[in-house]
């Protein structure tokens, strides 16, 4: 087939790629700006897609990746070439270890200048391969329609995850632009500068070859692995004759397309006692009888059945080594290296089904109709939830040294947030403590960054959660640390009016690590921070902060409530908490 180049097209690749991720229901595109993805995100912007630009590139995909979790569709981040892809990196990573579909894109040097030395050109698909299910680099203007379509649909099939499509800057940019860049500025002079004109023209009309010919833009179908039929009736059996059933839920079964409150109904009606972890969290509303938020390796212990929904048997299960090895397990998961993950060292599977915890879960519900699991086994695991959340409250209750004690800051924003809150975790030890503490309402209410632990993800997670759930209260609970990371993202809740509430956790130390640092090793070299006046830094982007120490222990309820009403109102509000020392976390690890 030869195609013919409009040589005198206005047009751009940029409007390509709007145009598929309108036709894909993409509402927001996070970036920070470069001139290699300009015609991008104005193309955009012209289609009705907003632009919402960071202040850092990572907080970018972060944002991409709240957006994808709780949309249920793919999230887009847009970077220039070279170092705006680089500071990407850590943020990838981590929505690939938490399994986001996302769709980064890529500026990148012209076709014809790559490998000759041109600004911001690195081997950028090198970099991404071991981070991305897809990769591709566009190089004629015609391929932009297939390549992003394919991308989209390899993200969310399968087990989701990110996907990387560069852009050299000559299949974005008009013909005449890019004409005027390549081509030979005088009349070439003999045999050797005539082949190189040639080969110039040739390149260029190659490159924009039917550039505009109509194209189908339409999403391209999601392959989604599923449990047979005889995989469910042989769960049903296992389930039917248990005594002490156990799920323990990931964040894996949240995924579409199966509706989380699908989910919801499906678990209630099993009646079997839920651990829940990531996303999954809040599945079941802040007070189910079903779910169970304590003592877990004990009820593992005893357990009959685990039903493995999602979840995976790294470091968060200690390797498999917490199960039983007389419990019979169902382990549920689309990857099958997930889903085995140490079961030749730990655990052993009694059924491994490499499919989609969510639909699954509906079909083992559908198959257990009348089943009820034994009403004195969730309740026996409640009482010790009661138990242990008691010594909490109590805890919370005791003087510390120094500043608020954690725990009672914590007790009160969970009391005091509103029902249809986001909680977004971004920190080490007080976001460990607010792990225990805080309660999500509802399913996809709570964000943390999964597997991969990184720190850094509160700004772009609250971000996103606050443009896909306008109406939401959009909590951060952040360490002082790991505040670091995104405070200048203030600036953006500012310009792009996205009010959240930020709890800063000040003990002016890397506490996660200082907590063995210094017994095991007698040093606190590198954890000590300071007592920052974070608040004053929200207030110079434009937001509104507040210092919060002992003496404001009366009025915290107050303080809290005026801050909620406040960010009603439009404002992005940082309580920076001073905040003493306990031993409620002691034991923990970082490593």
């Amino acid at each position: 087939v030869v195609c013919q180049a409009e040589l005198k097209s206005p047009r751009h690749g940029g409007e390509s790629v709007a145009e598929v991720l309108q036709a894909h229901g993409i509402k927001f595109v996070f970036t920070l700006v470069g001139g290699h993805i300009s015609p991008i995100l104005v193309a955009c912007e012209k289609v009705g897609i907003r632009i919402v630009d960071t202040r850092h590139e990572a907080t970018a995909v972060f944002a991409a990746d709240a957006v994808a979790r709780l949309s249920g569709t793919i999230g887009v981040a847009a970077v220039t070439a070279g170092p705006g892809l680089t500071n990407t990196v850590t943020a990838v990573k981590n929505a690939q270890m938490a399994e986001s579909p996302l769709l980064l894109i890529g500026g990148a040097a012209a076709t014809l200048l790559q490998g000759r030395g041109a600004l911001q050109d690195i081997d950028q698909l090198s970099l991404f391969r071991p981070l991305c299910k897809f990769c591709a680099s566009v190089r004629t203007v015609r391929e932009i329609v297939p390549v992003v379509k394919k991308a989209i649909a390899v993200a969310q099939s399968g087990t989701p995850g990110p996907v990387f499509v560069e852009f050299p800057i000559d299949t974005l940019y008009p013909y005449h632009l890019v004409e005027k860049e390549f081509a030979a500025k005088n009349t070439p002079k003999g045999l050797v500068g005539k082949a190189i004109s040639w080969y110039l023209r040739n390149h260029l009309t190659n490159l924009f070859a039917g550039a505009w010919e109509p194209q189908d833009l339409s999403p391209l179908p999601v392959q989604i692995p599923k449990a047979t039929d005889q995989q469910v009736q042989q769960c049903v059996e296992l389930v039917s004759r248990a005594k002490k059933p156990v799920i323990l839920l990931g964040s894996q079964a949240t995924l579409p397309p199966t509706p989380v409150e699908n989910i919801r109904k499906a678990l209630e009606s099993l009646g079997i006692p839920c651990f829940l972890g990531g996303m999954a969290r809040g599945m079941l509303g802040r007070d189910s009888e079903l779910h169970i938020r304590q003592n877990r390796r004990d009820a593992l212990k005893e357990a009959d059945v685990v039903l493995l929904a999602g979840t995976v048997c790294d470091f968060r299960l200690s390797y498999g080594r917490v199960l039983n090895r007389r419990s019979k397990i169902i382990a549920v998961n689309r990857d099958k290296g997930q889903l085995l993950k140490n079961s030749d060292m730990f655990w052993k599977p009694t059924v491994a089904i490499q499919g989609d915890a969510g639909s699954f879960l509906l079909c083992l519900s559908e198959g257990l109709k009348g089943y009820r699991c034994p009403q004195d086994w969730p309740q026996s695991l409640k009482e010790g939830d009661i138990t242990k959340e008691k010594a909490n409250r109590d805890k919370a209750a005791e003087q510390t040294h120094r500043h608020l004690n954690p725990l009672k800051v914590l007790h009160r924003a969970e009391e005091l947030m509103a029902e249809d809150s986001i909680i977004v975790a971004d920190g080490g030890d007080f976001v460990g403590s607010a792990a225990y503490i805080m309660r999500p309402r509802g399913p996809l209410r709570w964000l943390d960054p999964g597997a991969f632990g990184t720190l850094g993800v509160g700004g772009g997670f609250a971000l996103g959660a606050k443009l896909s759930r306008p109406e939401s209260e959009v909590w951060i609970i952040y360490g002082d640390g790991s505040l670091g990371y995104s405070v200048a993202e203030f600036d953006t809740f500012t310009r792009h009016k996205t009010p959240v509430i930020a709890l800063v956790g000040n003990d002016a130390c890397w506490s996660q690590i200082s907590r063995e640092q210094v017994p095991i090793l007698g040093s606190n070299v590198a954890c000590g921070l300071a007592f920052t006046d974070y608040h004053v830094v929200a207030d110079g982007y434009g937001g509104k902060g507040y210092l919060i120490g002992r003496e404001d222990e009366g009025r915290l309820d107050d303080i809290i409530k005026k801050a909620q009403q406040e960010s009603r109102q439009g404002q992005a509000i940082l309580l920076n908490v001073l905040i003493g020392k306990t031993n409620f976390r002691d034991g923990s690890i970082s490593v």
